[in-house]
C-alpha cells in the first residue's frame, strides 16, 4: 500500500481531484477537508477505481494492522467522506462485499 502511495501523486475524476503530495480533495472549485484515515480510505479507493475491498481490507490497508471486526469504524469513515465530498456517486456500496469507487465515472488521468 506504501509502494502505491508513492507511485501516484494526483488523480482526478470528472469533479474530484485527489492530491497526494498536498494531501487535498478538491470537488468542483471547493477544497474539502478529511481527516487522515478518510484521506487515506478515499486515496485507496479511487486509485483503484472499480475494484472491490471488504471493510477488512480497507481497515487493514489504511490502519495497517490486523482488522478487530468492528464494521462501524470503516463505516463511519465512509459516511463521512460521502458527506464530505456530497456525491455519493462516488463510492459504492458492494452489499454483502464491501466499497468500491464508481469505475463509471470519466478518469482525468
Amino acid at each position: 500500500w506504501c509502494n502505491m502511495l508513492q507511485e501516484t501523486k494526483n488523480i482526478q475524476i470528472g469533479e474530484l481531484i485527489v492530491d497526494l503530495s498536498k494531501r487535498s480533495v478538491i470537488t468542483g472549485n471547493t477544497e474539502v477537508t478529511l481527516t487522515n484515515r478518510e484521506f487515506e480510505i478515499l486515496y485507496l479507493l479511487a486509485s483503484s477505481q472499480g475494484r472491490v475491498f471488504s471493510k477488512e481490507q480497507i481497515y487493514d490497508l489504511v490502519w495497517e494492522e490486523p482488522y478487530p471486526g468492528d464494521y462501524n469504524i470503516v463505516m463511519s469513515h465512509i459516511r463521512n467522506i460521502r458527506e464530505k465530498i456530497e456525491q455519493p456517486i462516488y463510492i459504492q456500496t458492494v452489499w454483502g462485499v464491501g466499497y468500491r469507487f464508481n469505475k463509471n465515472l470519466s478518469s482525468g488521468l
